[in-house]
Formats: C-alpha cells, sequence, structure tokens
C-alpha cells in the first residue's frame, strides 16, 4: 500500500469531500444522511404490525417493558458495533470482525459460516419489511387473493431493485426522502393518538401486571424478540463501513443516536396507541394504526396514513438491502464466498450482484408467513452475529492492542455483558423449533466450509492458515506516515 493511499483512507472525510477508497467505494455518507439510513431501516412496518404481538406478550400496557428492554440490548450491542466497525470501516459489518478476530484458531471457518447465514437473514429480515407492507396495502385493497398478495410481494421487491441500481450519493437523496416519510407516517399516528389520549386506558393494567412469577418472564421473553426484532437495523452504517465519511466518528453516533431516538419514536407510539383503544382490542388489531387514525380522524386521513406507513415499510426494506448486499460482497472479495459476489457495477461502483440475489431471496421469504420468519431470524442472528461479535470483541483487545480505535466501548466489558446475558436469554425464549433449525443450519455451513477448504481453498483444517491483520497493519502504517 502506497503513503498516498494510506492517508487517504484513515484521514478521507475531515474535509467533508467525497473521495473514492481503494477498494472501489465511495466515502460519500456524512453523520445526517448515516442516521437517515439507520433509523429507516430500523422502524420500517416493524412497530406498526408488532405492537399488537408485544403486546399481547405482556398481557397489557406494561408491554412498554418490552421496548426498553429492546432498546438496553440493542444499545449494549450497538456499542460493540461502534467499536468494532470503528476500528474496521469495511464493506460486511460483522464478516470483517469475526474474519479479524479468529483467524488466529479457526482460519477462515467464522467468516465463512457468517457468510453462509448472511446470504439467507438479511433478505429474510427484509421480507419481514414485504410481508408487513402488503398486510398495510390490505386496509386499503381488502380481500385480496392469495395471487395478487404474492405479485404485489414481487413487484414490490422489484421497485426495489430498480431504486437501487444506482451510485450512492444518488441514493443518499432518496434515504433523506424515505426518512422523512416514515418520520410523517409515525408522527401522525402518535399525534393522533395523543390528541385523543386516555390516561385510564393507557394504563390500565391488570392485575399482578409487575408480579416477576414464570408467566412474567415468558412474556418478557417473547416481547424481547419482538422489540430487538422491531430495532434491528441500526447497524446499517456498520456494514456500509468503506462509504462512510469519518467512519471512527460516523459509525458510533449515528448507532448510539439511532437507537435511542426509536426508542422515544416506540414508546411514544406504544403508549399513544393504549390511550385510544383498549389493550385486549391492541392485541387482536391485525393494523392498528389505520385503526387508530380511522377512529380519530376518520377513514380518509386514516387511508392516507396507511399509504404512508406503506412508503415506510418500502423504505426499511430499502435501506436493509443496500446495508446487506455488502456483506456477500466482502467476503467473496477475500476470497471466503462465491467470487461472483465480489464484482462492483463498473458503472455505478455497488455490489450488484449481491444486491440481484438479495432481492431474489427476499422475494421468496415473502411467501411465508410473519412469525415463522421471525423467531428464525432471531435464532440465527443470536448464534452467529450476536454472540459472536460479543466474542471478537474480547479476542480483539487481546490480540491486537495496538489496532487504533477511534472509539472505545464506554464503560467496557460492562455493556458486553448485557449483550451477551441479553442475546443468551432471546436465544432461550425463541423456542425448540427455531433453536433447532438455526443449529442446523450453521451445522450445513460447517460442512459446507470443510468442503470448500478441501476442494477449493485447500486451506485450514487442510492447508495452512492465512493471518492478515488487514487494520491492525494499517493502524501501523499511519503511525509510521505521522
Amino acid at each position: 500500500m502506497s503513503s498516498s493511499s494510506v492517508n487517504k483512507e484513515t484521514n478521507e472525510g475531515s474535509t467533508g469531500t467525497v473521495e473514492q477508497t481503494n477498494h472501489g467505494f465511495i466515502r460519500s455518507v456524512g453523520l445526517p444522511t448515516a442516521i437517515a439510513i439507520n433509523m429507516t431501516q430500523m422502524c420500517g412496518i416493524g412497530p406498526f404490525i408488532t405492537i399488537p404481538l408485544m403486546v399481547a406478550a405482556f398481557g397489557g400496557p406494561q408491554a412498554i417493558i418490552g421496548w426498553i428492554a429492546g432498546a438496553i440490548l440493542a444499545l449494549a450491542d450497538g456499542l460493540i458495533w461502534s467499536e468494532l466497525g470503528a476500528a474496521m470501516p469495511g464493506a460486511g459489518g460483522t464478516y470483517i470482525y469475526l474474519r479479524e478476530a479468529f483467524q488466529y484458531r479457526t482460519g477462515r471457518l467464522m467468516p465463512f459460516i457468517f457468510s453462509w447465514t448472511a446470504i439467507l437473514f438479511i433478505p429474510l429480515i427484509m421480507s419481514t419489511g414485504v410481508i408487513g407492507l402488503v398486510s398495510y396495502l390490505g386496509y386499503l385493497w381488502p380481500n385480496m387473493t392469495w395471487w395478487e398478495i404474492h405479485l404485489v410481494s414481487l413487484l414490490v421487491v422489484g421497485v426495489v431493485l430498480f431504486a437501487l441500481y444506482r451510485r450512492i450519493e444518488s441514493i443518499g437523496i432518496l434515504t433523506w426522502i424515505l426518512f422523512a416519510v416514515m418520520l410523517l407516517s409515525i408522527g401522525l399516528v402518535i399525534v393522533a393518538s395523543l390528541s385523543h389520549f386516555n390516561p385510564a386506558l393507557a394504563f390500565a393494567f391488570p392485575a399482578n401486571a409487575f408480579t416477576f412469577d414464570g408467566r412474567f418472564f415468558a412474556g418478557l421473553g417473547a416481547g424481547l424478540i419482538v422489540g430487538i426484532y422491531d430495532y434491528l437495523g441500526y447497524n446499517t452504517t456498520a456494514y456500509m463501513g468503506a462509504e462512510m465519511r469519518n467512519p471512527g466518528r460516523v459509525i458510533p453516533w449515528s448507532i448510539i443516536i439511532s437507537v435511542l431516538g426509536i426508542m422515544v419514536l416506540y414508546l411514544a407510539l406504544n403508549v399513544g396507541v393504549l390511550g385510544v383503544v383498549p389493550w385486549q382490542g391492541v392485541a387482536q388489531s391485525p393494523s392498528i394504526a389505520s385503526l387508530v387514525l380511522e377512529r380519530v380522524w376518520g377513514k380518509g386521513v386514516s387511508s392516507f396514513v396507511t399509504v404512508l406507513i406503506i412508503i415506510t415499510a418500502f423504505g426499511s426494506v430499502f435501506a436493509g438491502l443496500l446495508g446487506g448486499s455488502r456483506v456477500p460482497y466482502n467476503a467473496a472479495r477475500d476470497g471466503v464466498f462465491l467470487r461472483q459476489f465480489g464484482k462492483l457495477h463498473p458503472r455505478y461502483h455497488f455490489p450488484h450482484v449481491a444486491l440481484i440475489v438479495m432481492c431474489v431471496i427476499t422475494a421468496i421469504g415473502s411467501f411465508f408467513t410473519l412469525s415463522t420468519i421471525i423467531n428464525m431470524l432471531v435464532a440465527v442472528i443470536v448464534l452467529i452475529q450476536g454472540i459472536g461479535q460479543v466474542a471478537a470483541l474480547v479476542v480483539l483487545r487481546r490480540r491486537q492492542p495496538n489496532l487504533k480505535r477511534p472509539y472505545r466501548m464506554w464503560l467496557y466489558p460492562i455493556p458486553a455483558i448485557i449483550a451477551l446475558v441479553g442475546w443468551v436469554y432471546v436465544y432461550y425464549a425463541s423456542g425448540p423449533l427455531p433453536i433447532v433449525l438455526s443449529l442446523a443450519w450453521v451445522a450445513a455451513g460447517v460442512v459446507a466450509y470443510l468442503l470448500w477448504a478441501r476442494f477449493v481453498e485447500h486451506t485450514w483444517p487442510f492447508g495452512p492458515k492465512e493471518i492478515k491483520e488487514e487494520y491492525l497493519e494499517k493502524s501501523d502504517e499511519t503511525e509510521v506516515l505521522a
């Protein structure tokens, strides 16, 4: 690596100019747009379709505990993402962190397993957004047939692909538009509910609502699964680390601000809805936001805001596939995944093969039920990404103490311990079937890795380990230049 390229990569963003990395990405995303990307991905259709699930899980207005617990877990985990992402701002997020941390013992196994799971779970998360979008469309288009529902789902994915098939600079503008629509839609629901707010309904806690018995903890487990699903997306900018200006600042603050901002919105939305509709009715409503608006402002306004909610869902799928498509790209570029995924579009400089494949999987996932996808997703994410990154943080602090860390976790290791306990609890609460399926998928990935290592790459355990401390080497070179 030349001196000019080192200076360019370590100092870019300081002047606010748009620059290109030595891997072809353009560092053009600043903090405001990064926050918009994260929050657009986080607050898609999720809260509009999961408030009933959260209220039903807790059995009353104490469901707000679920949103708070989810925010605590998301923030603790977000601090892990912040340190790792700021120190290693490349395309791929978790893939990079697991590759750097576990190469000393197991070679390429861990990044391969993550790529194996990511190519499935990232687009399936987006499938939940498509499913929710179509379910709210049912409020405007009642009695859709099975074929109509799935044709619309395929059309939505096609429009997302078209919207993302362009330069990242253009996408930043589109992201701001979708972010504004998201704020408007959730804001109107909050305003409508608070304008007719009835505290007697909102805080009508049933008897023994806060008795810490088996029923409470069962509800907490189910609610935490729903809560962390709704917060997913706070890490989108870490996946796009190679496209962030001044990533040592932008990645941590985009994560922290996004989690806290979305928590405030979710709490206001949850309490407001419960102040208009009794919690028993909330727990049974498939489109609670539309119901609240119809009761407060009538059918016309309700229909208009339902359109905004649908656009919000679209924005969530858009932002998720934008960041997620960078994961298999980086793995392929390093020779840990199919090499076709490592291609950038020659004109627009984005991983077009990865984007197309993930859009196809998203379309397939939209044919399944929401609850089936959420339970499986959470189990897989916990096993590989959640717990894996806690271990990666600790390993890298020991293995690479001289790694340049623009952000270091506050109160280390307390947030890491909170994240680990939370992820283990969520995994246990996901139920036997998701646990078995997640373990089976990982086991299949291990078999696939062994075949790939033996017959394709001839690497560990059938060849030598390749230790490549990419970001530690960059830190050392930068210090020498200074």
